[in-house]
């Protein structure tokens, strides 16, 4: 179906109903936070079911649920973070495993924070070409490949107290390619920790924690996109709705993968992207999918 413009921004979840709206809040919350894109999935589920795309700036305001689901699950790394660093500056112990922490999260965030803003326009803009449905395909094959790389050569020996500011950039920049759908934020940053040999449950955390700023300026900024487009009055309770059904579903989405990777590989999520990648390939390319 056509995508919904308004004042030059992709809003097709406005005219989606609560059911659907729900639906798509499920989808994202899971998908947010596992490595094979909630972006991909946000623009696959609507496309096989014949519904509108509900847009980029929806799929990145439902970031905001995801940032509530970390805060929460992770909320014991959290407030170690920010009173160990409070503590840290007051008594200028600059060595603090947890300033050090804090200060490589930021860090990290800084190359996508750059590229969000430099590609923000083509990626909110109607019929962005980013959000094609064949670019989503070989994005998912390519992450597949580069994570069973990362899989084949990690020792899985470091954990996230050994992480240098150096590692954090080389995260940080992976997580650049979380702007193309397909691709995922935890997908790109968990595979870029894995090759710099962090084990793999400290890699999902690093990661979860690490997107708690990019996360957190996404979905604020798409919110004040939105509330400066002129949507219509019902698209705010959709938008809300989407986000608490979200929440939940993130949640469970972080406990069973931080208890499965405590326990197995990440081979099921390379043949699920390898799996979803040749499909969409193929059926974009014989007019399966539009």
């Amino acid at each position: 179906m056509t995508n919904v413009c308004t004042s030059g921004l992709d809003v097709g979840f406005a005219s989606l109903d609560y059911l659907q709206i729900g639906i798509l809040g499920i989808i994202q919350g899971i998908t947010e936070l596992l490595p094979v894109s909630s972006t991909a999935h946000m623009r696959i589920v609507p496309a096989l079911l014949g519904w509108p795309d509900p847009g980029s700036a929806f799929s990145a305001a439902m970031q905001l649920a995801a940032l509530a689901a970390v805060v929460s699950y992770f909320w014991k790394d959290v407030r170690q973070v920010t009173v160990g660093s409070i503590t840290a500056v007051r008594q200028g112990d600059y060595n603090n495993q947890w300033f050090k922490l804090a200060v490589a999260i930021v860090l990290a965030t800084i190359p996508i924070g750059i590229a969000g803003i430099a590609l923000s326009s083509t990626l909110n803009a109607c019929n962005s070409p980013l959000r094609g449905l064949m670019v989503i395909g070989i994005s998912c094959l390519v992450m597949a490949v580069l994570l069973a790389a990362a899989e084949l050569s990690a020792r899985h020996k470091r954990t996230v107290g050994e992480m240098r500011l150096r590692d954090a950039l080389i995260v940080g920049i992976a997580q650049i390619g979380a702007l193309i759908p397909g691709v995922s934020r935890s997908g790109s940053t968990l595979t870029a920790a894995l090759f710099l040999n962090f084990k793999r449950e400290e890699a999902a955390r690093f990661s979860f924690l690490l997107g708690l700023p990019a996360i957190a300026l996404a979905g604020l900024k798409e919110l004040w996109v939105l509330f400066h487009a002129d949507l219509p009055a019902h698209a705010w309770p959709h938008l809300i709705f989407g986000l608490v059904v979200a929440s939940v579903s993130a949640f469970f989405a972080i406990w069973g993968l931080m208890k499965f990777l405590e326990r197995f590989s990440t081979w099921p999520f390379v043949i699920y992207r390898a799996v979803l990648g040749v499909f969409l390939i193929v059926a974009v390319s014989t007019g399966l999918l539009a």
